[in-house]
């Protein structure tokens, strides 16, 4: 054995621990002699040596190579081809996919010249097992970073996917393009602190659900994103951006109904549409759409709850007999149901209401049933905390406590004070207009 082939051998020797096959190839005449031999062509009976390497790796790759990847492999490994990225640097490199046995294999061809310039080693890896892991990492990234815009609970898109899309959509602003249009809907799910506080988180949890999916269900051809607890935003392209104010009114109507019947999310919405002329980000339109749906939160909370309260101070009829009897059956109800505390409940149709015992024996009213009992109460109560009772009741009027717990001190039959809480209460009837008004008081 000559010295040049003990040189080659020990190469060799190196090279086979990290590749599958080794060929060593003449760049002139194209003569190729196999060093290690491969366990991935032992179905192409490829031999240990022959005249020409690049007409032998053209016919087995038209034999072996995915089809998929058989014309890139052809250009790959043509001899021209590979001569000329050896010219720039002394090794060559590219991937594709076998088909051998009946499966994909992943592989890396490595052309390397050797010192002489004369010589070139051919080397193959199979990298199916680092392609797997690589492709597993990428899979697990990608969800990773899919879960990162998502929204666990409801599954929509959430606050980080919100911000990337508006960055977005500000390059498209910045760009002073005429033709760009979108709209902003701004939605809010009415009383979610009350349904947590009072029914649990579980209930509160289902609620939002469930909004997610009524507001998805109206705009389905624009991406929704939960970006608070409560707060939904819908970012209006497409046909729903021309059909915008038939959706917008059908978010309202549905929210109406379901308030009437009380058997589904009651959702606030406002909608603004971006101006050209005007807006300069993003932001510029979200602070519209969330102005408007606070006013519809105001509506939906109030609307029909002032004009009854109003209506109260003109209220001059007798309550029927009937009447009076289904109150008393509401109040008992009540009191089952709360188990302690001064409960009061109101005939809001004739302003005449039904009061605890206890609370007309400790704090000496003349009875337990009152017309215009606000009036009546009002004298009991701490001058100094006056201001609270009254903002109390116009916050009522405003739509924005009729669930508000306030603090406040009322005068006992000895003259001492005490310090009382109360949580008040609408109970609409079948049409959704307000019937009763009730509340617990609690002597702290």
């Amino acid at each position: 054995m000559n010295i040049e082939q003990i040189a080659l051998n020990q190469i060799a020797t190196s090279l086979a621990k990290h590749f599958d096959s080794l060929y060593y190839i003449e760049i002139k005449t194209g003569y190729y002699t196999e060093f290690l031999p491969t366990q991935l062509f032992t179905d192409l009976q490829i031999p240990k040596e022959g005249e020409d390497f690049f007409e032998l790796a053209k016919k087995n790759i038209n034999k072996s190579v995915h089809p998929g990847d058989v014309e890139f492999a052809l250009r790959s490994n043509n001899k021209e081809t590979v001569l000329d990225n050896l010219s720039r640097d002394n090794t060559y490199s590219v991937i594709y996919r076998l088909v051998t046995n009946g499966k994909i294999v992943h592989i890396r061809h490595i052309y390397i010249m050797c010192e002489d310039r004369q010589h070139i080693m051919f080397c193959l890896e199979n990298i199916e097992d680092d392609f797997r892991e690589k492709e597993e990492h990428h899979r697990n990234l990608q969800s990773a970073q899919l879960m990162a815009r998502r929204d666990e609970l409801t599954g929509i898109k959430n606050k980080n996917a919100f911000i990337e899309y508006t960055e977005s959509m500000d390059e498209q602003i910045r760009s002073g393009r005429q033709d760009y249009h979108f709209g902003i809907v701004m939605c809010d799910l009415n009383d979610l602190k009350l349904l947590n506080d009072t029914r649990g988180h579980s209930f509160g949890d289902e609620a939002i659900q469930r909004t997610s999916r009524m507001i998805c269900d109206i705009y389905k051809h624009s991406p929704v994103f939960r970006v608070g607890g409560d707060e939904f935003v819908v970012v209006l392209t497409g046909e729903d951006y021309q059909h915008r104010d038939d959706l917008l009114e059908k978010l309202q109507m549905e929210s109406l109904e379901n308030k009437k019947s009380r058997s589904g999310p009651v959702v606030a919405g406002g909608m603004s549409i971006y101006d050209t002329d005007s807006d300069k980000a993003v932001a510029d339109v979200l602070k519209r759409a969330d102005d408007l749906m606070y006013e519809n939160k105001k509506m939906l909370k109030s609307g029909r709850l002032i004009d009854t309260f109003r209506k109260m101070n003109e209220i001059s009829e007798t309550i029927p007999n009937e009447r009076r009897r289904q109150l008393d059956a509401l109040f008992g109800a009540l009191v089952t149901v709360t188990g302690k505390g001064y409960i009061y409940l109101n005939d809001m149709r004739y302003d005449f209401s039904r009061w605890s015992l206890s609370l007309i024996d400790d704090f000496g009213l003349h009875s337990e049933y009152m017309y215009h009992a606000d009036s009546v109460w009002k004298d009991y109560i701490h001058p100094d905390d006056m201001q609270v009772y009254d903002d109390a009741v116009n916050a009522a009027l405003c739509g924005e406590a009729e669930l508000k717990q306030i603090f406040y001190r009322a005068r006992k039959r000895d003259g001492s004070y005490a310090l009382l809480t109360t949580r008040a209460f609408v109970l609409n009837d079948e049409n959704g207009e307000p019937e009763y008004f009730g509340g617990i008081i609690l002597q702290q």
